[in-house]
C-alpha cells in the first residue's frame, strides 16, 4: 500500500490535534507489536482442521510409497515390444489394489492384469490402459508401443522421505491435511488457540431481545466482530459484553481481559469526546499506544497498542469503521499472534465501474459489489455509497470493500483497484 500520506500534524474530526499516519504504517506498527503465541499441543489430525501448524513437518516415507498403476489395464515390460506390432501377450495373473500378487510371470511376452492403485511388480515398467488393448481369452493384443513409465505413479514422485512437507505457520486447511494423512501422520503439533477478548463500550448499547429505552440502540458490532472471529478455528473468543461509558467500569473490565487474553478488541469510545474514556483508561493502566489516528476513511480514530503483553485494538464505534479497521489493521496483527505466516488482507485486482472524487493523501475503503467482469476476467465493481459509517444496510449489501489509494484524487471508471471480498464463512 502506498505511503503517500506522510505523518502530519493535523486536526482529527473525531479527536484532538496529533499525528495522523498512513494505513500501511499503522498496519505495520500493529504487526510489529504482535507477539506470537508460543505454547503448542499435539492433537489428532482431524482436530487440527483450521488450526496453525507449530513445527516444520518432514515426510517420513515416500509418497507414493511404492510404484503403482495409475489406470486399470495391463502391466507390461516395454522391452517386450520389439519389431513391428501389433503384439500378443499372455495374461496369467492379476493384481488389485491392496494386493501384492502371487508369483510373477517370468516370460518376456507375458502381461499382468492390474487395477488402479495396485503395486507394479519389479521389472514391469508400463501399464497399458484396458481401453487400448483387445482381449481374446487369456491373451491381449496391443497395437502401439508403450513408453517406459506410461500410467505408472513411481514411488516418491510426489514427495520423497525427508522432504519438507509443511512449514510452521501454515493454516491446516482441508487442502493441507490430506498431505499429512497421506504420509501416515495421525497427530500433529499445533499452536494453542489465541485468546481474544471482546468489549463493546457504550452506555447507549443494548443486546438484541432487550427493550430499547430513549436514546438507546442495539449492539451490532458485537455480532460482526464475534462472527468474524468465530469463523477462525484457531481463535478462542472471550466476550466481556457491554461496558457502559464509565472509567471505573472500563478499567476493571480491561484489566480483567489483560490477565486472561492474548489480544483485546474494543468498539467505541476511542475518539476525544467527553464520554470517550478508552485512551484515559489505557493510560491509567500503563498501556503503550503506538497508533492513535490513521489517514483513512472510515476509521480515523483507531487505537493500537499493548497492555502488558496483551495486544490491544480500540476500534471506532460506527459499524463500517469498526469493520474496516478490524479487517485492515487489527485482524492481520491477530493473525500474527496466532502464528500464521500469511497475515493478509487478501487483495485481488478489480476494475472501478464508477467515478468518484476523494481527498489526496487519505486511503478510503468503500463498500462494493460485483456488477460484471472485464475482458480479462477481473471483477467490475459498483460502489454502494460513501455515506454514513454507521450504515448497516450498505454493509449487508456489499460483497467486499475496494481500496481507493491515497495518491489518487479522482477514481475514473476503468481504474484498477484493490478488492477484498467478504468470504469469512
Amino acid at each position: 500500500m502506498a505511503s503517500l500520506a506522510a505523518e502530519s500534524d493535523t486536526a482529527c474530526y473525531a479527536g484532538s490535534p496529533g499525528k495522523v499516519i498512513p494505513v500501511d504504517i499503522a498496519a505495520g506498527k500493529a504487526l510489529a507489536i504482535a507477539r506470537p503465541v508460543r505454547e503448542t499441543l499435539r492433537v489428532p489430525l482431524l482436530a487440527a482442521a483450521g488450526r496453525v501448524l507449530a513445527v516444520p513437518v518432514d515426510a517420513p516415507i515416500n509418497l507414493p510409497p511404492f510404484d503403482n498403476a495409475a489406470m486399470d489395464g495391463y502391466a507390461i515390460r516395454v522391452a517386450t515390444f520389439g519389431g513391428e506390432g501389433p503384439w500378443s501377450l499372455a495374461v496369467n495373473c492379476r493384481i488389485a489394489a491392496g494386493e501384492c500378487g502371487g508369483p510373477m510371470p517370468s516370460r518376456r511376452n507375458e502381461a499382468i492384469r492390474i487395477f488402479t492403485g495396485a503395486p507394479v511388480p519389479a521389472g514391469f515398467d508400463a501399464v497399458v490402459m484396458q481401453e487400448h488393448v483387445e482381449r481374446s481369452g487369456v491373451e491381449i493384443i496391443v497395437d502401439h508401443r508403450p513408453r517406459v513409465g506410461e500410467n505408472i505413479r513411481w514411488a516418491g514422485e510426489d514427495m520423497r522421505s525427508g522432504d519438507r512437507l509443511l512449514e510452521p505457520g501454515v493454516l491446516l486447511s482441508a487442502h493441507k491435511l490430506p498431505l499429512l494423512a497421506g504420509v501416515g501422520f495421525a497427530e500433529v503439533e499445533i499452536v494453542r488457540k489465541v485468546r481474544i477478548g471482546m468489549i463493546s463500550t457504550g452506555s447507549e448499547l443494548r443486546n438484541p431481545g432487550e427493550e430499547l429505552g430513549e436514546g438507546q440502540i442495539y449492539n451490532s458490532n458485537r455480532f460482526m466482530i464475534l462472527s468474524l472471529l468465530a469463523a477462525r478455528a484457531w481463535a478462542e473468543v472471550v466476550d466481556f459484553g457491554i461496558v457502559p461509558d464509565r472509567p471505573e467500569a472500563l478499567s476493571e473490565t480491561i484489566s480483567k481481559a489483560a490477565r486472561a487474553c492474548d489480544a483485546l478488541v474494543t468498539t467505541g469510545g476511542v475518539s476525544a469526546g467527553e464520554e470517550d474514556h478508552i485512551v484515559a483508561v489505557l493510560d491509567g493502566l500503563g498501556a503503550n499506544l503506538d497508533v492513535l489516528k490513521v489517514a483513512m476513511r472510515p476509521g480515523k480514530p483507531l487505537k493500537i497498542g499493548t497492555i502488558g503483553s496483551m495486544f490491544f485494538a480500540g476500534l471506532p464505534g460506527n459499524p463500517n469503521a469498526a469493520l474496516v479497521t478490524f479487517r485492515q489493521i487489527a485482524l492481520p496483527a491477530i493473525h500474527a499472534i496466532a502464528g500464521l505466516r500469511e497475515t493478509g488482507p487478501d487483495w485481488q485486482p478489480a476494475v472501478a465501474g464508477f467515478t468518484c472524487a476523494k481527498k489526496l493523501g487519505r486511503t478510503e475503503f468503500v463498500p462494493v459489489r460485483i456488477c460484471g467482469r472485464d475482458e480479462t476476467g477481473r471483477p467490475v465493481l459498483e460502489m454502494l455509497g460513501r455515506g454514513s459509517s454507521a450504515s448497516l444496510s450498505t454493509m449487508a449489501a456489499a460483497e467486499g470493500i475496494a481500496l481507493l489509494p491515497p495518491e489518487i484524487g479522482m477514481i475514473e471508471r476503468g481504474s484498477v483497484l484493490r478488492f477484498e471480498r467478504f468470504c469469512d464463512c
